[in-house]
């Protein structure tokens, strides 16, 4: 790359302190002129109004305008990427996940947290699946990949590109989902010991719900004799780890038929003609409505209420009215875990919105624990906007 073409973003007097401070994202209202006229996906230098050289990424088209991958005024070829995939596989083997014997899916790139916007890369037992969320990252795909299989070597055995509902304007609809190399579209995995079935090409997200291993390695603890009801339970990864930890019952519900199809198909891998389990499709809010109190755990793991600020009214009154309905329903001394998954939605918002639900039913509510997400979702501390799962343990008398 010659670097006399990169293009540059100047910015507007006193713009440059959240640089300054490492955050990693820098807004279109702070620049002052640009020139070489960037496009998206386009690689930029940004500098301050003075001319001092402050970081190096990639330009869009939006509120977002440039994503930040480099403090250091570098070239960024193929070596830097692989040094960079490098320090996030080596992070993960220290944390002690990239290799453990009881867990062989994990995510290997959280965007932002690993200082790769944009990028989202997820491990399944020799399979990787690719989300990109920016242009200029996409446009990386082919050198991505040659550094992907340089530093996972004889592990990575195929990788599928799932980014057609993630990448942003007229790119998104000219993309189709493919695989780069190799083809597992079923795949099993191994967390905590329990099997699970995914499926990259038709499942959510990149095919499982990775972020909530350890809230629920929680539940599982939490769960002996008690009834169990996993709301929005998808493939059932928390019925499975209920079940795991002896309840007495556990009902899955999900409104997706072939979601509950899996569900009952991960129950079965793990317990074999199980007769405390019932996988059920129904509509989230009518099943509570009829539900009775007939639980004393009850999960509620909804999808993203709101992916844009703009609606983040209607959102919290979503949390609100999701959580009276379980907290009204749950037998006395009942557990509910409750999540919110947008990253619009701070933990304070999400908070209130439960206060105020437990409040309108009038009913005694402990918080038993507060969740987050995993240590391979890192945030990081100049980027806290990467916080995105949140979560709260409430015992309900």
């Amino acid at each position: 790359m010659n670097r006399l073409n990169i293009k540059k973003i100047i910015l507007k007097s006193g713009k440059d302190q959240s640089l300054r401070r490492l955050h990693p994202w820098v807004f279109s209202g702070a620049i002052k002129k640009m020139e070489g006229d960037p496009g998206d996906g386009d690689l930029v230098q940004v500098f301050d109004n003075k001319g001092e050289f402050l970081a190096l990424g990639h330009y869009q088209i939006g509120s977002i305008a440039v994503r930040v991958f480099s403090f250091a005024d570098i070239l960024p070829d193929e070596e830097f990427w692989t040094e960079k995939i490098k320090l996030a596989y080596q992070y993960r083997l220290r944390i002690g996940l990239a290799e453990s014997p009881s867990t062989n899916v994990f995510r290997l790139v959280h965007g932002e947290g690993d200082g790769m916007p944009g990028l989202i890369a997820d491990f399944y037992n020799g399979t990787l699946v690719l989300q990109f969320h920016s242009v200029g990252m996409y446009r990386m795909k082919d050198t991505l990949y040659n550094s992907f299989s340089s530093v996972l070597g004889n592990r990575l055995k195929a990788v599928y590109d799932k980014s057609k509902g993630t990448l942003p304007g007229k790119l998104r609809s000219q993309t189709e989902n493919s695989w780069i190399a190799g083809e597992e579209t079923e795949i099993n995995v191994l967390e905590n010991n329990r099997h699970f079935l995914v499926n990259v090409e038709k499942g959510q997200k990149t095919g499982f719900f990775i972020d909530q291993r350890e809230n629920r390695r929680l539940l599982g603890k939490l769960a002996k004799g008690r009834k169990v009801l996993n709301m929005f339970g998808y493939s059932g990864g928390f019925s499975v780890y209920a079940l795991g930890g002896e309840a007495e019952m556990v009902h899955t519900v999900d409104s997706s038929a072939s979601a509950i199809d899996l569900a009952r198909e991960n129950v079965a891998v793990n317990f074999p003609g199980s007769a405390k389990h019932e996988a059920i499709t129904a509509d989230a809010f009518e099943y509570l409505d009829n539900a009775g109190k007939n639980y004393d755990l009850i999960i509620l793991d909804p999808p993203a209420f709101a992916k844009r600020r703009n609606v983040l009214p209607q959102a919290l009154q979503g949390y609100k009215r999701l959580n009276a309905k379980a907290l009204q329903s749950i037998q006395k001394g009942g557990i509910l875990f409750t999540f919110s998954c947008s990253q619009v939605v701070s933990k304070e918002n999400f908070r209130k919105s439960v206060f105020v639900a437990a409040a309108n039913t009038g009913r005694s509510v402990r918080i038993l624990y507060q969740m987050s997400q995993p240590p391979d979702h890192p945030v990081s501390i100049y980027h806290p906007e990467g916080e995105y799962l949140k979560g709260l343990v409430l015992y309900v008398e």
